[in-house]
């Protein structure tokens, strides 16, 4: 990364259809992808193109049979947000679409719209059941919108495969409020030489309403917890609180109120009656209730920040796109947290930057302009609120005593894929290359 200032990054004009399938020949006869190709779409042509996707083939694609279709749907709630997305999103000015609700792994769904569009969606295997991602039916909006948990709109030949290049389609993300991750994605399908413009406004909007629906639900689901909560938490003489499964505080009684715990995650990290290390309040008895977690303070402060750093190991997990997770063990405990995707790329940063950066460093490698340092030091706030010592600042960087490593992915354009960061697509770059190596990499 360049102490300069690095010049902001261009708005690229969409290409015309011809452009763009002149650029699609050219990119699948082996050259490198132009510099007016949108940046996600040639990341994902150059992703697709390492792992030996056939742009006239794909691949076979993945179905799976009733009884695991109505499980899924079953699985984040989308079925209870279906009503509002078909009413919000077909009930428009005639335009022939096709609706689709996909999974947090790529499968549709849900399919409805326009007949004549829905038999030509069946011919390019576009049905209920099929799980709709790149490494399978290439660059599309919903395989982007999974990979990257990000909106995407794909047009005309930006879709990898041809058979698709007379399509257009728009994705957004619907992300789970309890965990802030991927729950599905809603996506608006339509003839590429009939794309309204505001059609991309109308799905973000959706998945915005689907994202408040869920939340509304999982307000509800707290206070049920909280009115069990109320006698339960009556009955101790010192602090405790309960949270549901996802951390959030339904109730506290003799603690400042903490919106949300970051808890050991997965077995054996909670067991009945584990006393374990959280960040926030220190050393605690944790107890499964049926719909959250029981937490007591021993009385134990939170960990001084010698102990904190004292031997710690800090792993950051990032071997998944859909998922980045932060591993530490020390003297102070073990424990994880979920890292959001803009605390994930600080951390990833961090982590290659082990000399550490100043805050101007840092938004020049994220948003390409040094003078946006106010941003960078109020997320950077959050994230030590939750690391403790275990970050320093002046410059930012990790602790030096603690040992930190980073797991990737095994395809380097899986690294942080929904990050537009400057100095992140540069490290998929030298990943890809060959010319560089993450942290602990062997």
């Amino acid at each position: 990364m360049q102490r300069g200032s690095r010049p902001a990054p261009r708005r690229l004009r969409p290409l015309s259809g011809n452009a763009l399938a002149r650029v699609h020949e050219r990119a699948m006869g082996g050259d490198t992808a132009p510099d007016d190709l949108r940046p996600e779409i040639g990341d994902s042509w150059e992703r697709l193109r390492r792992i030996g996707l056939d742009p006239e083939l794909g691949r076979n694609v993945r179905r799976v049979g009733p009884a695991e279709l109505e499980h899924m749907r079953r699985e984040n709630g989308l079925d209870e947000v279906l009503p509002m997305l078909r009413s919000t999103l077909l009930a428009g000015d005639g335009t022939p679409l096709v609706l689709a609700i996909a999974g947090p792994r790529g499968h549709v769904l849900w399919l409805d719209g326009d007949r004549p569009l829905l038999r030509d969606a069946d011919q390019i295997g576009f049905e209920e059941g099929a799980r709709w991602v790149e490494d399978e039916v290439g660059t599309n909006g919903i395989g982007m919108a999974v990979r990257t948990a990000r909106p995407a709109r794909v047009h005309s030949a930006e879709h990898y495969l041809r058979s698709h290049h007379s399509w257009t389609c728009i994705a957004a993300p619907i992300r789970d409020p309890r965990t802030g991750r991927l729950a599905g994605v809603v996506n608006l399908s339509g003839p590429a030489h009939n794309g309204a413009p505001y059609l991309r406004q109308l799905t973000l909007a959706a998945g915005r309403l689907a994202e408040a629906e869920l939340r509304a639900r999982h307000l509800e689901s707290l206070h049920r917890l909280r009115t069990v909560a109320g006698p339960l938490l009556a009955r101790f003489d010192g602090p405790a609180l309960v949270v549901d499964g996802a951390g959030w505080t339904a109730a506290a009684v003799g603690l400042p109120t903490v919106p949300r715990l970051a808890l050991p995650t997965g077995p054996p990290a909670i067991g009945p009656g584990g006393t374990r290390w959280l960040p926030e309040i220190g050393e605690c008895v944790i107890e499964p209730l049926a719909d959250g977690w029981l937490i007591r303070p021993t009385g134990g402060p939170a960990a001084e920040v010698a102990e904190q750093t004292e031997g710690a190991r800090i792993r950051l997990d990032l071997s998944r796109p859909d998922r980045s997770e932060l591993h530490v063990t020390g003297a102070a405990g073990d424990w994880s947290y979920l890292p959001s995707p803009r605390h994930a790329e600080l951390l990833l940063l961090l982590a290659v930057h082990r000399d550490g950066l100043s805050a101007a460093r840092l938004a020049e490698a994220l948003f390409a302009d040094p003078a946006r340092t106010v941003t960078v030091r109020a997320e950077l706030s959050r994230l030590r609120r939750r690391l403790g010592g275990l970050l320093d600042h002046r410059p930012y960087r990790f602790a030096a005593a603690a040992e930190v490593t980073v797991a990737g992915p095994a395809e380097p354009f899986d690294l942080l894929p929904g990050s537009t960061a400057p100095a992140i697509r540069d490290l998929r770059t030298a990943l890809a290359a060959g010319t560089h190596r993450l942290p602990g990499d062997r």
